[in-house]
């Protein structure tokens, strides 16, 4: 079965509550063409089933959507985006 991933003001989240999101990737504007991803969070009964990288996935469609590039200061985005060559085209520093 397909996880939800639903969209809040600067996060994509999985659950009922976007208050407390049983999983969620959160990113900040930074300048005209840039958003910076700064936390992704699974909890511990959704872990091991690939919804970090549905997130990951989520916030690259979005990006591309708004000409936007990625800065990935999240370690777990930041390794997801670099060695996933299909996202490189959304990857800055």
């Amino acid at each position: 079965m397909p996880t939800t991933i639903n969209k809040a003001e600067n996060k994509f989240y999985v659950g009922e509550s976007v208050k407390e999101p049983l999983a969620e990737i959160t990113f900040v504007r930074s300048g005209g063409n840039r958003i910076v991803v700064d936390h992704t969070y699974v909890s511990d009964e959704l872990r091991g089933q690939g919804i970090a990288g549905q997130l990951v996935e989520k916030v690259v469609e979005y990006a591309r959507s708004e000409g936007k590039k990625i800065k990935p200061l999240c370690p777990y985005a930041k390794r997801k985006l670099e060695e996933t060559p299909e996202y490189h085209d959304v990857l800055t520093d």
